[in-house]
């Protein structure tokens, strides 16, 4: 009896995802637990293990097809003898509808998105003798018009890149229509005489597609306040270097991110009017201090939670976010890495920028934006000092956070930062 492989839900939230890798063959036996397949999520690249057994009959949909909505079939396990059938096997994907920019915003729902059986694109892929390519490259070649056969590969087991297909840049792909997004505001202005500058258009990845959407809701439907207070770090330095020299045996080095990402849980803690979100006719007030902290990575940006941030050491937290941050840079978080979180902290001072407005990261209702820390003149009572400042800049949502309320906090996270032993209680 064949059994459908679909499209998971990898979060509760998951709506599509995408093919990235195959890392079985038509033909191979299944067992339970086995790696099929590699899908990459606006956040990630996850690969998902064989539930049912028996034979690999069919691979419904190639390797770099995208957008593929979930429960949607992508492969058949069925007994030994249908795998005959399923080498020849005729893929069809559907492809999105390209969209032209009109000047008028448009009030009408977006069009139901086509059934990936629908006949309006096929790719034939014959499963024994497919060509080993990356999804990139694939995606390249098409666009091209680039017959991968011809082409010699120098990755993994003689997998083609997209170096090997002779192309220096992404921005050198030819025009492309921008495919359709609900909620993002940018396909609704009228692009007509940009269009006559000579330019090229890059497709936005899954990842960036996400982030347009959210923080283009975040903005229409989050009130924001945004409050900014200057915080001297000579302590926190002093304190740094010091703990710094007794971890060094132990092999791990404190950042000053480190040390804010505990700051911002133990305030939280301390003013826990901030430590909510808005659910409509209640607020949901946390417990727990779960700290998303922005990393930026190749297709945009992402944010692994630190969990229960306010309970845990600097060392730990310290070894915490390197990690997270590593795999997050290689698209191997796991959906419970990255969702969830109570506030985020975002810290773009390492840019050397001196003072920014965060957007808030629903359903959180706040967000801490860190700047530079420089030299700055400071009064001391009578005299005027040199030190080291930041200037720190929480955006809370109004309807969940009062200004009296987010002040408080900002003024309990700049006490903690200037008297950090604090941070170690």
């Amino acid at each position: 009896m064949s059994v459908e492989v679909k499209m998971p839900a990898m979060s509760p939230t998951m709506e599509k995802g995408s093919i990235a890798k195959w890392l079985v063959n038509v033909g191979d036996t299944i067992k339970s637990g086995d790696l099929l397949v590699e899908i990459e999520t606006d956040k990630a690249t996850m690969e998902i293990e064989a539930v049912d057994e028996g034979v690999l009959t069919q691979i419904l949909i190639p390797e770099g097809a995208e957008d593929i909505p979930v429960g949607t079939p992508i492969a058949i396990i069925g007994a030994a003898g249908e795998v005959a059938v399923a080498q020849t096997q005729v893929v069809q994907v559907a492809a999105p509808a390209p969209v032209a920019a009109t000047p008028v915003a448009s009030t009408a729902p977006a069009p139901a998105p086509t059934p990936i059986a629908a006949p309006a694109i096929t790719s034939i892929i014959v499963n024994n003798d497919r060509v080993k390519a990356s999804p990139l490259a694939r995606r390249l070649a098409a666009a091209r018009g680039i017959e991968l056969g011809t082409i010699t590969g120098s990755g993994p087991n003689g997998r083609i890149v997209k170096a090997d297909l002779g192309i220096a840049s992404l921005t050198a792909a030819p025009v492309v229509a921008i495919p359709a997004v609900a909620s993002i505001a940018a396909v609704q202005f009228d692009l007509t005489a940009q269009k006559e500058i000579p330019h090229s258009e890059v497709k936005l990845s899954g990842m960036r597609k996400t982030i347009a959407r959210r923080l283009t809701e975040s903005k229409q439907q989050i009130p924001h306040i945004y409050l900014t207070v200057d915080v001297r770090l000579e302590a926190l330095l002093a304190l740094r270097t010091q703990l710094n020299a007794s971890l060094a045996e132990r092999g791990v080095k404190l950042s000053v991110n480190d040390m804010l990402i505990k700051a911002l849980a133990l305030t939280l803690k301390e003013v826990p009017a901030c430590n909510v979100s808005f659910a409509g006719d209640t607020l949901l007030q946390y417990q727990r201090a779960d700290i998303s902290v922005a990393v930026s990575i190749p297709n945009g940006l992402i944010t692994p939670v630190v969990k229960g941030a306010e309970a845990k050491s600097l060392s730990a937290i310290a070894t915490e976010i390197k990690e997270l941050a590593a795999r997050a840079r290689e698209g191997k978080l796991q959906p419970h890495e990255y969702q969830g979180g109570t506030a985020s902290l975002s810290n773009m001072g390492m840019f050397g920028i001196k003072q920014f407005d965060a957007v808030i990261n629903p359903p959180q209702a706040m967000i801490m934006a860190i700047g530079a820390g420089e030299r700055r003149p400071v009064i001391n009572g009578d005299q005027i000092e040199i030190e080291t400042v930041m200037s720190v800049t929480g955006s809370f949502d109004h309807r969940a956070i009062d200004g009296s309320d987010g002040a408080a906090f900002m003024n309990a996270f700049r006490h903690l930062i200037e008297n950090p032993l604090g941070i170690l209680a």
